[in-house]
Formats: C-alpha cells, sequence, structure tokens
C-alpha cells in the first residue's frame, strides 16, 4: 500500500504530534514497508489451523485489585492538550 507524505501528515495531526518535515518521506517509506509486510499474510496458507474465539479467556489472567492512591490531576493531566481546572476539554462533536 502506498502512503504518501499527505497521508503521515493526516496521521500526525490526528495524533497531534509534530514531524519534522525531513522525516515525513521516511514515515511514509516505513509504514508502506510495514502496511505490505501485513498485507502478505492474506497469503498465509492457514489451512490447518484450528478456528478460535476468546483466546484470552481460555486461562486465569485475574489479579487481585489493589486500591492506590491517586496521583491526582497534576500527573493525570499533564499531556492533556488543552484542559480546563481538573477537566479534559475536548472539541464539541454533537450539536
Amino acid at each position: 500500500m502506498k502512503i504518501t507524505r499527505k497521508d503521515v501528515e493526516y496521521i500526525a495531526h490526528l495524533a497531534r504530534l509534530e514531524v519534522d518535515d525531513l522525516l515525513v518521506d521516511k514515515f511514509a517509506d516505513q509504514i508502506g514497508s510495514i502496511l505490505e509486510y501485513i498485507d502478505k499474510l492474506k497469503d498465509a496458507d492457514v489451512s490447518g489451523a484450528q478456528l478460535m474465539s476468546g483466546a484470552a479467556l481460555q486461562s486465569n489472567v485475574f489479579r487481585e485489585d489493589k486500591v492506590l492512591p491517586s496521583p491526582g490531576p497534576g500527573v493525570t493531566l499533564a499531556d492533556a492538550p488543552e484542559r480546563e481546572d481538573d477537566f479534559y476539554t475536548v472539541p464539541r462533536v454533537v450539536g
């Protein structure tokens, strides 16, 4: 799959990342290579494989809950792009 500069810039915008112009082409090539590799999975022979669902639930992975003190809004909101007092602020999506 061919990834363009515009695709990388759009993905970076969605992720709120600043990407140096010198790296955009490099990232486009790398992401394209990764997607091409993943696309090869369509050609994998899985004729002998048994279908499964809920594989994560086949063994008990539960653990005891531990009550820990909250680190507080200063820590939890430290990387928030926008905040108001102790809350995240996000763009309105419903009119």
